[in-house]
């Protein structure tokens, strides 16, 4: 199985190669992978143990190698390759001024971080991508009958970020945050080649949730998604507070992750190619600042 995905920037079909694809698809497609994967791999014990190796100074031999090896700008960073302190310091980058550019009108609605992005405007539609009888579930998610009630009926948007992808996540629009809760749980990849398995792996991974109340877009239920080899979710904004467009909200410590938002019916009007991609369970690369839909 490939990962295919669509360039937004080009409209051609791409494959991902992952860091570790043949592990990968070792756990999850082989019989043999269930044992290590059950024991361990989907564990907090492994993914803090290699965070910590990750934040060792040791760990910056691997910043070049890897730059090369995925092709990384590095003249986004505000940082050259020598003035960082450790792999982890690399992983959780920021960008220079100007490296995104974040759509200014207040009726756009932007992606909150670089990555592919999935739209289903009907959960029924997750079947188009994901294995069948594998049924996604508000309340086991959010953890909260009053937020499953609320956006039943509303539209889900997963942006999946790479090892390779600027792991900081934004704020898609303007309005005042609220608190961030944290949901434990495991630390299962969210690659395709996991999620494809079990679309219920977000329901199950350690997760975290806040609710951004905006006057253009209803209120927009904010989850960010631990996994495999993710040492952390780290939020640096501050609760209750205004913040614009753009403003970082947070980051992931090393290791793929997921932005997941859900709002609320009949409120954003997404972009017909993400629609039309997302149909035919194509995600589709865009990076952090760029417009995803409207105001309806």
């Amino acid at each position: 199985m490939d990962i295919l995905y669509i360039d937004r920037k080009t409209k051609e079909k791409m494959i991902e190669t992952p860091p570790g694809e043949g592990f990968l698809k070792f756990l999850y497609y082989n019989p043999l992978g269930k044992l290590p994967l059950h024991l361990l791999i989907k564990r907090k014990i492994l993914s803090s143990f290699y965070g910590r190796i990750m934040s060792g100074k040791k760990s910056k031999k691997k910043i070049l190698d890897f730059v090369n090896s995925y092709n990384i700008d590095m003249k986004e960073s505000k940082k050259n390759i020598d003035e960082f302190d450790s792999f982890n310091d690399f992983f959780i980058r920021e960008l220079r001024d100007g490296a995104r550019q974040i759509e200014p009108d207040e009726n756009i609605l932007v992606s909150p971080a670089d990555g592919k992005i999935l739209v289903f405007e009907n959960l029924k539609e997750i079947d188009r991508f994901f294995v069948k009888g594998k049924e996604f579930n508000l309340i086991e998610f959010f953890q909260s009958e009053e937020l499953a009630k609320k956006y039943t009926g509303g539209t889900m948007v997963i942006i999946r970020l790479a090892p390779v992808d600027y792991h900081r996540f934004h704020f898609p629009a303007t309005g005042i945050i609220g608190e961030s809760r944290l949901i434990n749980g495991y630390y299962y990849s969210v690659s395709p080649y996991a999620i494809k398995k079990n679309f219920k792996i977000y329901s199950e991974n350690k997760r975290e949730i806040s609710i951004l109340r905006t006057e253009k877009f209803g209120d927009i239920a904010l989850s960010e998604i631990g996994a495999t080899m993710v040492g952390g979710i780290k939020q640096s904004y501050t609760p209750n507070s205004q913040v614009k467009k753009g403003e970082e909200k947070g980051y992931f410590f090393f290791g793929g992750s997921s932005c997941i938002m859900f709002f609320e019916k009949d409120r954003v009007k997404f972009d017909s190619d993400i629609i039309e991609n997302s149909q035919l369970g194509l995600e589709t690369k865009l990076s952090m600042g760029e417009r995803i839909g409207e105001r309806k």
